[in-house]
């Protein structure tokens, strides 16, 4: 909790999230476990009243006779899956709420994987928001409901790096990837705006994990 609210402070006064204010800042983690922990926290304590939007899950099975197929895994157990690909089954937002796009939806309008947004309103099958970041900020756009597959293998992709005024990095686990610790670091505008928290066992130092034999 000091980390979410020295990067992001007064979080549950009423009209404190601006677009500048949310724009500005960014809490990363290494872990998939302890981002969903810390928006579970960051929600709880933004103003305003929970939405909440429950997924619609189902096997894939092609390679299963028709008869035996719904058979093979329950829909419970889907529910507990949280593949970091996808969002959460329950899935809580709050109007004014920062948001962030998992896929590709329609590029040419800034609907991008990584594109940030400001909820503006729900319905049913579609969020209205803000876009808060690129060359199509400050547009409004629909973002559907849409079926998602978790990935099942890595791809090769362009990096593009966007900084931050304030960041915040949760390191209570270590990092466990070649250049983690790095780009974490190099995602603020200043050492001054970054806070980092530790674990208590760590006594003010962390893990690094570099491979020399990529560096050549």
């Amino acid at each position: 909790m000091d980390l979410l609210f020295k990067v992001y402070p007064n979080l549950n006064v009423e009209e404190v999230a601006t677009e500048t204010y949310l724009q500005e800042r960014s809490i990363l983690s290494a872990r998939n476990d302890d981002v969903a922990t810390l928006n579970e926290l960051g929600i709880s304590h933004f103003p305003g009243e929970v939405h909440e939007y429950l997924a619609a899950d189902k096997a894939i099975e092609d390679d299963q006779p028709i008869e035996n197929r719904g058979n093979s895994i329950s829909n419970e157990n889907m529910q507990a899956l949280n593949p970091p690909s996808l969002p959460p089954f329950k899935l809580q937002l709050k109007v004014g709420c920062p948001i962030m796009l998992l896929r590709n939806l329609q590029p040419r309008d800034g609907l991008c994987n990584g594109t940030r947004l400001m909820v503006i309103q729900f319905a049913t099958r579609v969020i209205e928001a803000k876009i808060l970041n690129g060359s199509h900020a400050e547009n409004y756009v629909f973002i559907p409901r849409i079926t998602l597959q978790p990935s099942v293998s890595e791809t090769p992709f362009q990096m593009a790096r966007r900084q931050f005024p304030y960041v915040g990095i949760d390191l209570r686990n270590h990092v466990f990837s070649h250049g983690q610790l790095y780009v974490a670091l190099s995602r603020c505008t200043s050492s001054n705006r970054i806070s980092v928290l530790l674990g208590n066992e760590d006594d003010d130092k962390t893990t690094n994990v570099v491979y020399p034999e990529v560096l050549l």
